[in-house]
């Protein structure tokens, strides 16, 4: 599955609303280790079909960054039912990632 960009208008139905367990990558494009990050959560969301994985430039949506008092990035959000169930700041090797969600 590819990797859904989120904004303010689809956060709610994307992440809070989704009936899987959601993986959201707070980035920006100037950010050194985000770009290091990037193909770490696309493998993720090509190898985990029963996660949502989705990105949030923190740039072009400072309010949701703001919500979730996103401080550093790249920060790791791990969603389920609706609720943050989780958080790694910084880059993480992939099986860090997926134990926000064991």
């Amino acid at each position: 599955m590819a990797v859904i960009v989120i904004t303010k208008e689809n956060f709610k139905s994307e992440v809070l609303q989704s009936d899987k367990p959601v993986l959201v990558d707070f980035w920006a494009t100037w950010c050194g280790p985000c770009r290091m990050m990037a193909p770490v959560v696309e493998s993720i969301a090509e190898e985990h079909p029963e996660l949502k994985v989705c990105k949030v430039d923190v740039d072009e949506n400072p309010e949701l960054a703001q919500m979730f008092n996103v401080m550093s990035i790249p920060t790791l959000a791990a969603f389920k039912g609706g609720q943050l169930t989780g958080t790694a700041v910084g880059y993480q090797p992939k099986d860090n990632v997926l134990k926000l969600f064991a």
